[in-house]
């Protein structure tokens, strides 16, 4: 089986993400409109059988107009949220700039929070156990699933399945809005047997 990562579209950079819930924009809605219409003339070969989506606002309506042409079923998933930035989320950048002077992703430390938000360790742990979770949860799932979700954790798969050591300081995979990410789990050797203990 295949799990297809998805970035969701493009929305406003004025403002920090992170689990804000600002809205994709114009731009990004045509994004999105371009993703349909390609999930559309593809999925025999893509061969979707549902949608897992962040529940953040420009996962879901990317996830809404990407399903346009195949109406297949659209599960939330909280976990597959962008790292939780706290109260710096959805914070027009000026404003954070004043606030929280010199603070962005990359210069916090490992296990160093944001204000009321997670730290660099705690987002990978989420997302690891996310993933490793869904393998089991989905394995035996006839067709393929399409996550929607955001560039921060298509990042953190991409350093799992290729066995790299990740951290807020490395380089970051290229993931562009509404871009597909496809990993073909039969091809990859992952150690779930070993990590089934850790998720529970």
């Amino acid at each position: 089986m295949k799990f297809i990562f998805i970035r969701h579209g493009k929305d406003d950079g004025k403002y920090r993400g992170g689990w804000s819930n600002q809205d994709i924009i114009s731009e990004g809605k045509e994004q999105a409109h371009k993703l349909a219409k390609y999930l559309e003339e593809n999925n025999e070969s893509l061969n979707i059988n549902k949608f897992v989506v962040s529940d953040l606002k420009r996962a879901i309506t990317t996830a809404n107009i990407a399903n346009e042409f195949l109406d297949l079923p659209v599960e939330l998933e909280p976990e597959l949220r962008e790292m939780n930035n706290g109260d710096l989320a959805g914070m027009l950048n000026d404003d954070a700039l004043v606030k929280y002077p010199g603070l962005f992703f990359n210069t916090l430390e490992m296990n160093e929070k944001y204000p009321n938000g997670e730290s660099p360790i705690d987002f990978y742990n989420r997302i690891k156990d996310w993933f490793y979770q869904a393998i089991e949860t989905y394995k035996d799932v006839d067709g393929n699933i399409a996550f929607i979700t955001h560039s921060g954790v298509i990042n953190i798969i991409y350093y799992i399945v290729k066995g790299l050591n990740w951290s807020n300081k490395e380089k970051s995979f290229k993931i562009g809005n509404c871009s597909i990410h496809i990993l073909d789990l039969s091809k990859m050797n992952f150690d779930v047997e070993n990590y089934r203990e850790f998720l529970d």
